[in-house]
C-alpha cells in the first residue's frame, strides 16, 4: 500500500509539473505567473495528499508515503523495525515506479529541459539554503502531524491540515529547495533522470527536520508518546502500529524512555 501510495503521489507530482512547466503546455501558456503555477502546483499536490491518506490504503497503512515520517514514528516507539525497514523500502520503490510509470505515459515531455522528470534540486540559496528551507518544512510538517492527530477535535482532519500545509509550502518551497521534505520523492525523479546533485541534502535534512519535531513533541507532552503512527487512525482498518488507547495527562519527561516503549504489546 505504501509502495502504490508513492507510485500515486510521483506520479501526479510528474503530471502536474510536466502540464505546468512544459513549454507546450496549454496549461503553461495560459498561466504566465511562475508564482501562480508554483501556486497551482501546491494545490495538485496538496489534494493528492488528502486524497491518499483519506484513502482505504492510506486509512490501512497510516498514509505515511515519506521514510522521514516512518523514521520519526519509529523513534517515538510506534513501529517495529522490520516494519519501518520494509515500509521505507516499499515507499522508495513505490518513488521509482511512480516516475516510471509517469515517463512511458509522458513520453519525451517528461524529460524535457523545463521539466526533468520533476527533480528536486537547490534553489536561489544554493545547497544551504536548500537544506535550512528542507529542515524547516520538514519540521513543521511532522509537528502537524503530530500535535494534530493527537488533538481530539482535531484529529479527523489531519489530511487536510497536512494538505493544506504542503500546499501553502509549494509557492516558496520550490524556489528555495523544489519543494521535498521527502526522501523518496527525491530519489525516484533522480534516478530517472541520472541527477544526483545535492542528494543528500533530500536525506539528511527532512528526516532530521522531523526527527527534530518529534522530541519536541515529546518535550511539550512531557515525554507523552503519540497516540498511533496513523494519520487517519479513527477507522476500523487494520493497525499494525503501537497504539495507545488511553494517553496519560502528564508523564515526566525522565521517564520519556519508558512512556514511548512501555506500549509495545498494545496494537489498535
Amino acid at each position: 500500500m505504501e509502495l502504490g501510495e508513492l507510485g500515486c503521489y510521483l506520479f501526479v507530482a510528474c503530471v502536474a509539473t510536466t502540464l505546468l512547466q512544459h513549454p507546450g503546455s496549454i496549461v503553461r501558456q495560459l498561466v504566465s505567473s511562475s508564482l501562480a503555477r508554483r501556486s497551482l502546483m501546491g494545490l495538485a499536490m496538496g489534494a493528492t495528499t488528502i486524497a491518499i491518506v483519506m484513502s482505504p490504503w492510506g486509512k490501512r497503512s497510516g498514509g505515511h508515503f515519506n521514510p522521514s515520517i516512518t523514521f520519526a514514528f519509529y523513534h517515538l516507539g510506534k513501529l517495529e523495525f522490520w516494519d519501518g525497514l520494509f515500509y521505507v523500502i516499499a515507499q522508495f520503490l513505490g518513488a521509482i515506479g511512480g516516475v516510471v510509470l509517469a515517463r512511458y505515459g509522458l513520453g519525451e515531455a517528461l524529460s524535457n529541459h523545463a521539466v526533468h522528470y520533476a527533480v528536486t534540486v537547490p534553489g536561489v540559496y544554493g545547497s544551504a539554503g536548500a537544506f535550512m528551507a528542507e529542515l524547516t518544512m520538514s519540521f513543521l510538517l511532522m509537528a502537524t502531524v503530530l500535535f494534530v492527530t493527537n488533538h481530539t477535535r482535531f484529529a479527523p482532519y489531519t489530511a487536510y491540515f497536512v494538505g493544506a500545509v504542503i500546499a501553502i509550502f509549494y509557492p516558496v518551497g520550490t524556489v528555495l529547495s523544489g519543494m521535498s521534505t521527502n526522501p523518496a520523492r527525491s530519489f525516484g525523479p533522480a534516478v530517472q533522470a541520472d541527477s544526483w546533485h545535492a542528494l543528500w541534502i533530500y536525506f539528511i535534512a527532512p528526516s532530521t527536520g522531523m526527527l527534530a519535531a518529534a522530541e519536541t513533541f515529546l518535550r511539550i507532552r512531557r515525554g507523552v508518546a503519540p497516540q498511533c503512527a496513523k494519520l487517519h487512525h479513527a477507522n476500523d482498518k487494520r493497525c499494525i502500529f503501537h497504539h495507545a488507547t488511553q494517553l496519560p495527562k502528564r508523564a515526566p519527561y525522565a521517564n520519556s524512555t519508558h512512556v514511548r516503549r512501555g506500549n509495545r504489546s498494545l496494537h489498535g
